[in-house]
């Protein structure tokens, strides 16, 4: 985030970058001098657009659990190579696997984060509930920039699952973390009207962009204390919550309305992208089913005519109208087949050459 020069002078950091996983541990001092030689001793320049600066980020415990374990007690090094998101699921599981209760992967990384002895630490998007024993460790506590307005869509995928219910409003809070899932008190938070265009990818950016912003005006007075005694706490009755995205949630029906659907579509988007099933005919007669993912829509306010059979999709200007549940119509802007680019519905149909598709 680069927010570092509001920091007071020999604050305990870790410096990681969120996208390439690489650590530095030590303390701040206040110049941009020391600042750049700490960061280039990871390989990466200050001012790189893939570097995402926190005190402490998402998975930074796991990494450093691994780099603090001595040599004689360490467990087996694993190398895991992956390059889809899909490959962090597996990455999860590994990592998972490897922080069972009080086990010499975890009690090390505690040893060396309490000599550190940090001022505070900074959680975003993090998976999981860390322990009381890491939440006692920092003089000021811990706080977690979470992308929802709690305590409104507590968990994994706040964003995700926002645009899955169509809300209009959605925000960002900076909160403090407690030892329940983003149950801590709010110390400040920022709303935003959401529209029926922008999907999770971008709203998520969004977010963390004026969570960033958040985070900075209330930095300070985080660090003299102030902000604990005026953070408010949750009303736990409104809690709703936000579970992990699974594939399968991803598949349209396209038996659902079309406001349903094209939400699926704003809140799958990127990962793991919403798809569904169609099948090409021939003039002839001849079959084949595919899949296809679907990348952008609308709700349409047409009506497809009653005559003909209701699976056939019909193309109206660029768009392909599918007819849904409710006698709503669904409008697909842009689509991917496998393994070929996003494209437009208008050259997908020219791509099929009189053929007719329908969906299943």
């Amino acid at each position: 985030w680069g927010c570092w020069t509001c920091l007071p002078p020999h604050t305990s950091i870790i410096v990681c970058d969120g996208e390439m996983g690489v650590l530095v541990v030590g303390r701040l001092a206040c110049s941009a001098a020391h600042f750049a030689h700490l960061w280039a001793s990871t390989g990466c320049s200050v001012n790189s657009p893939r570097s995402s600066l926190t005190v402490l980020s998402t998975s930074v415990v796991h990494r450093f659990s691994c780099s603090a374990q001595s040599l004689g007690e360490r467990k087996k090094r694993v190398v895991f190579l992956g390059t889809p998101k899909v490959a962090a699921d597996v990455l999860d599981t590994l990592l998972d696997a490897a922080q069972a209760e009080n086990s010499i992967f975890e009690e090390k990384f505690l040893e060396e984060l309490l000599k550190l002895k940090p001022d505070l630490c900074v959680t975003a998007a993090y998976g999981n509930i860390l322990p009381k024993r890491f939440l006692d460790i920092p003089a000021y506590g811990t706080v977690n920039v979470h992308p929802s307005l709690l305590p409104l869509y507590r968990g994994a995928a706040p964003v995700q699952r926002a645009l899955l219910d169509g809300v209009k409003e959605t925000g960002v809070v900076v909160a403090y973390t407690v030892c329940a899932m983003d149950a801590g008190p709010v110390i400040a938070y920022e709303s935003v009207i959401v529209d029926d265009i922008i999907k999770a990818p971008e709203l998520l950016s969004l977010l963390f962009t004026k969570g960033t912003s958040l985070l900075l005006m209330v930095l300070p007075s985080i660090l003299n204390g102030s902000a604990a005694e005026k953070a408010q706490k949750q009303d736990h009755s409104y809690a709703t919550y936000a579970p992990k995205i699974c594939v399968d949630e991803a598949w349209l029906d396209f038996e659902e309305t079309a406001p349903v659907l094209h939400n699926k579509v704003r809140a799958f988007a990127g990962w793991p992208g919403a798809k569904a099933k169609f099948q090409v005919c021939s003039p002839s007669g001849e079959s084949k089913e595919l899949e296809l993912k679907i990348i952008t829509t609308k709700i349409s306010s047409s009506v497809i005519a009653s005559t003909g059979e209701k699976r056939t999709v019909v193309l109206v200007g660029s768009a392909f109208l599918v007819q849904c549940g409710g006698g709503t119509v669904l409008e697909i802007l842009e689509l991917q087949p496998p393994g070929k680019r996003v494209m437009t519905s208008q050259d997908y149909f020219n791509g099929l050459r009189g053929q007719q598709l329908k969906r299943l």
